[in-house]
């Protein structure tokens, strides 16, 4: 219900500020149907499966899971979009999951132990598999010449809904906490988490590609951590250390940023 919640209410936003600077929102079945298909990927089962994956596994982990994406996202783009897939793209990709699970090492450990429950693997996979799915059918919608706040605004409404009739027809009672705390972190997720961040982070992939597009979201656990590090004291380990720069590294690979050959080779 706080998927529901939280869709809805970024989704009511954008379509006041649509309908504020008079952005077009009249479109047809067929674009309509492709905000549906958007929203229920990317934001309704999606945010649904992660959610319930954290009630049962660390942030962390599902971090170091999520981080398949730049791999589901480049197949998914090659597939449906014919995107390219390089050498850079999938040696960066590799680098990338390397330094964050090496970021994450006690938590990638828990996979090979006993407290880790099966199902909430599976849904934090099936959750990867949804949002590449749903990032891909952005890109193509952008290709399309859709414009991206009003597909967010209409596939965020249709996501909230889904999710929300989900909720319904598995019994989950409709209630709302009007508690201060639960009412600012669902303003902070419905602005900052929803409508910023997928605006920019959507605009990256019709720009750049999927594939590219992806790694941004394998550096947002180093971003969570270096808060982490000065409003809670984390302490860095060093396979954390180490996995920084690898990470760093993989993403200015997958970017072209840096040719392969020079980590190797050095110029005389």
């Amino acid at each position: 219900m706080s998927v529901a919640y939280r869709f809805f209410l970024a989704s009511t936003i954008l379509i006041l500020f649509s309908l504020l600077f008079k952005y077009n929102l009249r479109f047809d079945y067929k674009q309509h149907l492709l905000f549906v298909l958007q929203g229920i990927l990317l934001f309704g089962m999606n945010y649904w499966l992660v959610y319930l994956a954290e009630i049962q596994l660390t942030s962390g982990l599902i971090a170091v899971i999520f981080s398949l994406v730049v791999f589901t996202n480049a197949i998914f783009g090659a597939i449906f979009i014919r995107s390219k897939i390089t050498w850079n793209i999938a040696l960066g990709g590799i680098l990338a999951i390397l330094g964050t699970a090496l970021i994450f090492k006690e938590e990638v450990s828990l996979l090979f132990g006993k407290t880790v429950v099966v199902s909430a693997i599976i849904m934090s996979f099936g959750s990867v598999i949804l949002a590449s799915l749903g990032n891909v059918l952005s890109a193509y919608s952008q290709k399309k010449k859709l414009p991206l706040i009003q597909s967010n605004a209409f596939s965020m409404l249709y996501g909230s809904l889904a999710v929300f009739t989900v909720g319904l027809l598995i019994g989950k009672k409709v209630n709302f906490e009007m508690s201060y705390s639960y009412m600012l972190s669902l303003s902070y997720l419905a602005v900052f988490g929803s409508i910023i961040a997928f605006s920019t982070y959507l605009k990256i992939i019709g720009r750049i590609g999927p594939a590219k597009g992806s790694y941004a979201l394998v550096l947002v656990p180093i971003i969570a951590m270096i808060f982490s590090t000065f409003f809670e004291s984390y302490q860095w380990q060093k396979s954390a250390l180490l996995g920084m720069p690898v990470l760093i590294i993989g993403n200015l690979v997958a970017m072209d940023k840096l040719k392969p050959g020079k980590l190797f080779i050095k110029k005389k």
